[in-house]
């Protein structure tokens, strides 16, 4: 049995976003933005090229009409793949992108688990070792039997205690056509106000703030772990 399948076999406690605050003693920032919230959020319309500005033209359509019924795996391959090479946020041979993986570990003696629909981080293969930036659900609607919200904060912590860097962490909570945008120091993360991803204004910005995290990624936080 290989250490995912270990993982998944074992039993997790299935957090709420009140519950992680309570244990691990963390803020939640709303109504305030943190300089580094406002930093990455300030961004300008993002340029395109000839090929980008057709993609874009295609997913906004699409999502304009058809976003509240995809499924899951709709807005995975539908929407999502698509707009993350408009953010400029594939493969690069600095950092991996992974899809769905299973990511745990134990924080402040408590073991956490969890499954990240999408990842930015140093890594081999198909194999993380050190995550930057998360997104979390890519659900049409709320998912009644989980917290996105949750999900990511343990995301964030298990990274925290993966990495051992001090760094701050980057993500965002997508629920059908809401982003909210998600960063997170030491015991404290910041939620930005949502973005509708049919709303055109907001789509482009919604690629601006992935294309300005690539530049974050690229300029404070990668080291040199191969």
């Amino acid at each position: 049995m290989n250490t995912q399948e270990a993982m998944s076999k074992k039993k997790y406690k299935e957090w709420s976003e009140a519950e992680l605050i309570d244990t691990f003693q963390l803020t939640r920032l709303v109504s305030v933005q943190t300089p580094l919230m406002q930093e990455w959020l300030n961004v300008a319309t993002p340029p395109f090229s000839v090929g980008e500005q057709f993609i874009f033209d295609i997913i906004y359509q699409e999502s304009v009409e058809k976003i509240g019924g995809w499924s899951e795996e709709d807005l995975k391959m539908k929407f999502i793949s698509l707009l993350l090479r408009l953010g400029h946020l594939t493969d690069d041979d600095k950092f991996l992108t992974f899809f769905d993986k299973l990511i745990a570990a134990t924080v402040e003696g408590i073991p956490l688990n969890t499954r990240s629909d999408f990842m930015v981080a140093k890594g081999i293969l198909n194999l993380p070792k050190k995550p930057y930036f998360h997104f979390q659900e890519y659900k049409p609607t709320k998912n009644p039997t989980g917290d996105s919200m949750a999900q990511l904060l343990e995301a964030f912590l298990i990274a925290q205690a993966t990495n051992q860097d001090g760094k701050p962490l980057y993500g965002a909570e997508i629920i059908g056509k809401q982003w909210n945008f998600v960063v997170m120091e030491a015991k404290s993360y910041c939620i930005a106000p949502s973005l509708d991803c049919t709303d055109k204004a907001d789509l482009l910005k919604i690629i601006a703030i992935l294309r300005k995290f690539r530049h974050i990624l690229e300029t404070r936080l990668l080291d040199g772990l191969q």
